[in-house]
């Protein structure tokens, strides 16, 4: 028998040598280039931005074409077939890009699908996007430049990364003692109402998804429920005939002391008090939590085709048990407890509390230069204007970097030192959720003042004027394919 490192009969050869060795990818420099990391509404906010201030940048989404969460195919995805806007037609759009006229006030989820990829085409964003393509992993190198792995394998190195990925994807899924004997998910995996044809269904959780999925179960299950750890205030869709948001944006701004009282009021007069339907006494005032806005949910509780039941205590089989001792059998259980905030790919560089990251003005990490996120925070205002004003900000500040060093050096000390209260006044409750709320009217007032400051000026329509793409049709009537 021969022996390891002895010469065998066809020659002396090393045992090592046909040993494979791993591959070392070939990293790809791409210079000043921004890497953008998700094509939904807030990527392609990005994405525009940056095409605006003429700057380098490749895109990638895992899925098969833009949209996000509101995109049904796109897996994970947390949209329902019921599932509406809850801000309205009017306030939604992009910047210089309204959503048409003919849509409703509240449109459907197939509509802002429609609308996003009507968004993507008139402003040629499209060719920017590598599809089917994921980032497994970021990581800083010597030069403090940022290496993106791919899920082909390929790295590619950038100067900037902009997180766009959402945050709805990575479901909350609270636990409780006992075992249930019926059906029990995460309302992420929840797409129609056919789902709960005849059955038992309770939903737990109040926030908007919670609800709408509560009033799915009443008109198609046999009985409804839903279970509350606390009430929440109700702001109608509509106030004297327009839509909520339009009307409390064309009023006046008043300070939050004048505020809260006067729309106190005129909430009791439009819905009285929800408790005369076993909706629970929130235990914060109005403002201090975001409001359910779902007018639909209080027709259901009027009529009794939707029950209110306290949090759940444990399991028993077919039954679940309530804190407050009552029992009900029933065949679904449905979670609406919303989402943990994962970015995994960009974990270890994210600063994180309370399961929310730390960033300065909730898109600027302060810790890693030119590490950026769009879209993690909670307020009360529509989203894509505000991904928007995001967008715009990061776009000036990677310019300034490149034509105004001096400018981009005042801001880096912005990141690392102003500390803006953002909460406009407000005591929000302790909660998760409300770890990075900010008050809309006064972020915008802060970031207004910034951009003057800084010499940046203002987002426009004319701003994305010379980025439209002369061909690109109009919205879709109908939802695409």
């Amino acid at each position: 028998m021969s022996e390891e490192g002895v010469c065998q009969p066809d020659g002396c050869a090393d045992p090592l040598a046909s040993m494979s060795t791993p591959d070392i990818p070939t990293i790809i420099d791409r210079g000043d280039a921004v890497c953008v990391i998700g094509a939904g509404p807030g990527g392609l906010s990005i994405a525009r931005a940056l095409k605006a201030q003429g700057l380098s940048y490749d895109q990638f989404e895992r899925h098969s074409n833009v949209g996000g969460l509101w995109d049904m195919s796109n897996p994970g995805s947390p949209i329902y077939e019921s599932a509406h806007f809850i801000s309205s037609r009017e306030l939604s759009g992009f910047i210089g890009f309204p959503m048409p006229k003919d849509y409703p006030d509240y449109p459907s989820n197939q509509q802002i699908l429609a609308y996003v990829h009507a968004f993507a085409d008139a402003f040629g964003l499209r060719e920017n996007i590598r599809f089917n393509t994921a980032v497994q992993a970021l990581r800083k190198d010597e030069d403090q430049r940022w290496l993106v792995t791919l899920s082909d394998g390929q790295v590619r190195r950038y100067a900037a990364v902009v997180c766009a990925t959402g945050v709805n994807w990575d479901p909350n899924l609270p636990s409780y003692p006992g075992q249930f004997s019926g059906e029990a998910r995460h309302a992420v995996t929840y797409k129609s109402g056919d789902e709960l044809a005849g059955k038992r269904v309770m939903v737990v959780g109040g926030g908007n998804s919670g609800a709408d999925i509560a009033c799915d179960a009443a008109m198609r299950g046999r009985k409804a429920f839903i279970s509350l750890r606390r009430g929440y205030h109700f702001v109608p869709k509509h106030v004297m005939g327009v839509p909520a948001d339009v009307f409390g944006e064309t009023g006046p701004h008043l300070p939050m002391w004048l505020a809260r009282p006067i729309f106190g009021v005129l909430l009791r007069l439009l819905v009285g008090k929800p408790q005369r339907w076993g909706w629970p006494e929130p235990d914060h005032r109005l403002f201090e939590s975001h409001p359910l806005l779902n007018s639909q949910l209080l027709h259901h509780l009027q009529h009794g085709n939707i029950q209110v039941k306290p949090d759940i205590a444990h399991f028993d089989g077919p039954a679940v048990v309530f804190t407050d001792g009552t029992r009900e059998e029933l065949d679904v259980v449905l979670f609406a407890t919303g989402y943990k905030w994962s970015c995994p790919y960009a974990a270890d560089y994210f600063e994180w509390r309370g399961g929310r990251p730390q960033l300065y003005l909730s898109m600027f990490s302060r810790e890693h230069r030119n590490l950026f996120g769009i879209g993690y925070l909670e307020t009360n205002s529509s989203a894509y204007k505000l991904f928007d004003t995001q967008a715009y900000m990061i776009a000036c500040y990677l310019k300034a970097q490149v034509s105004q060093p001096a400018t981009a050096a005042q801001f880096d000390q912005l990141i690392q030192h102003d500390r803006p209260d953002l909460s406009g006044g407000l005591k929000f409750i302790p909660s998760q959720r409300h770890e990075v709320y900010l008050e809309a009217h006064t972020l915008k007032k802060y970031l207004k003042k910034l951009r003057a400051k800084m010499g940046w000026g203002e987002p426009s329509e004319h701003t994305y004027r010379h980025c439209r793409v002369a061909t690109a049709q109009g919205v879709p009537v109908s939802s695409p394919a």
